[in-house]
C-alpha cells in the first residue's frame, strides 16, 4: 500500500479561521480596471454589475475568489475590463465595507454611491424618511397593505425579502 502523504478531505479547509481581522493594503484602480456595485448575481460564477462609469456589465467571478469570497448585491467590487468585450468585466477583488467607506472618503466613489445595502428589492425609497411605506401581504387566509416603518423597509431591502414578520399594522 502507498504511504500517506499529505492532508485530505474537505474539513481542513473549514477549520478555525484567525486570519480574518488582519487589514491589507487598499487597492485602487488602474489602467483598464474600474469600480462597480454588485446589482444582482446570476449564478454561475457570475453577476450583474453597475460600473462607475455608468455602464451595466456582466461580471465573471474569478476562480481564486469562487467559493472563498461571498459577493452579494450592493457590494463594492474591482472588475478589469475586457478590450474585447465592452458589455462583460472580471472581478478581481470585493471590497470590505470599511475599504468601500474609505474609497467613497478619498473620492474614488461618486458621493451617490450608496454603500452595504442591497438593490436586490429594486424599491426605491426617499431620503429623508417621511411618509409611510407600504408592503403588499399575500397570506393564506388574508390579502392586504400594512404601514410599515422606515427601518424596517430598510432591514426589509437589505436582506432582500418582500414580505418579513414584523409589522406595524394600519391604526
Amino acid at each position: 500500500m502507498p504511504k500517506n502523504k499529505g492532508k485530505g478531505g474537505k474539513n481542513r479547509k473549514r477549520g478555525k479561521n484567525e486570519a480574518d481581522d488582519e487589514k491589507r493594503e487598499l487597492v485602487f484602480k488602474e489602467d483598464g480596471q474600474e469600480y462597480a456595485q454588485v446589482l444582482r448575481m446570476l449564478g454561475n460564477g457570475r453577476c450583474e454589475a453597475t460600473c462607475i462609469d455608468g455602464t451595466k456589465r456582466l461580471c465573471h467571478i474569478r476562480g481564486k475568489m469562487h467559493k472563498k469570497v461571498w459577493i452579494a448585491a450592493g457590494d463594492i467590487v474591482l472588475v478589469g475590463l475586457r478590450d474585447y468585450q465592452d458589455d462583460k468585466a472580471d472581478v478581481i477583488l470585493k471590497y470590505m465595507p470599511d475599504e468601500a467607506r474609505l474609497l467613497k472618503a478619498y473620492g474614488e466613489l461618486p458621493e451617490n454611491t450608496r454603500l452595504n445595502e442591497g438593490i436586490a428589492g429594486g424599491l426605491d425609497e426617499e431620503e429623508d424618511g417621511a411618509g409611510d411605506d407600504y408592503i403588499e401581504l399575500v397570506d393564506m387566509c388574508c390579502a392586504g397593505y400594512l404601514s410599515v416603518s422606515g427601518e424596517d423597509m430598510k432591514l426589509a431591502r437589505a436582506i432582500g425579502t418582500r414580505v418579513f414578520l414584523s409589522f406595524v399594522a394600519l391604526q
